[in-house]
């Protein structure tokens, strides 16, 4: 089992599944994933704890509004400071939606938009924690943000959490990988046909195949089948 304690600045380390479904969204990934739930009082939007092996893996929210909100998982990623976050997101032509959250246990997110406008969350907490468990199968193992503007997006990251960034995969493919302490922790690459930037989520499986069967058997939809590549089955 794949416990993480902490995770240091600029490390995905938390999501939250913005849906306006909750209940079927759990049960869909309940089927998929084997998760179990915490469910939150009403003063907090029934805020939901997705667990795993006793162990905290993901949120799940309907934000008021319902219907009218898009479904999306949201990235936050760790900072130490979220007051300094705030301001070099600012700096940096970055757009806070929300300002600063105070949320339990002493944790203070906040959402935001980059240049290029993808959305994604700064998470800082007092003790580092995030997650309690990753990179294993029914958790988070990869976060990317693909863009029409790369370059921009890396020089905004590297800028607010002190990432570093990677040299492109290749010529052919602008593709980075952001690093924290020499470690890659998540990808920026360059999305394509005009699609506009967003963060995606990967979890880790145990059988790409047999989760896309699971997939469809709680009545979601495959949008590109199993295939083989140079990182494993995807």
């Amino acid at each position: 089992m794949t416990e993480i304690s902490e995770y240091p600045q600029g490390t995905p380390c938390w999501l939250d599944l913005w849906t306006p479904n909750r209940q079927a969204s759990m049960d869909f990934y309940a089927g998929v994933f084997g998760w179990e739930y915490q469910v939150g009082p009403p003063e907090q939007h029934h805020y939901t704890t997705a667990v795993l092996k006793g162990r905290t893996v993901a949120g799940l929210i309907s934000p008021p509004g319902g219907g009218d909100n898009p479904m999306v998982w949201v990235t936050y990623l760790a900072v130490d400071d979220l007051d300094a976050a705030l301001a070099t997101i600012a700096e940096q032509g970055g757009q806070s939606l929300t300002g600063a959250i105070d949320v339990p246990g002493g944790i203070r997110i906040t959402l935001a938009m980059d240049p290029t406008g993808g959305m994604f969350g700064a998470w800082q907490s007092p003790d580092h924690s995030g997650a309690q468990l990753a990179n294993e199968p029914g958790t988070l193992i990869w976060s990317e943000l693909m863009t029409p503007d790369p370059a921009t997006a890396r020089t905004f990251y590297a800028a607010v959490f002190g990432l570093g960034i990677s040299a492109p995969m290749s010529e052919d493919f602008d593709y980075t990988t952001i690093q924290v302490d020499g470690r890659d922790v998540g990808g920026i690459g360059k999305a394509d046909n005009g699609m506009p930037a967003s963060w995606g989520t990967y979890f880790s499986v145990a059988s790409t195949d047999e989760s896309a069967a699971a997939v469809r058997a709680a009545g979601g939809s495959v949008l590109s089948e199993p295939v083989d590549t140079p990182y494993g089955r995807m």
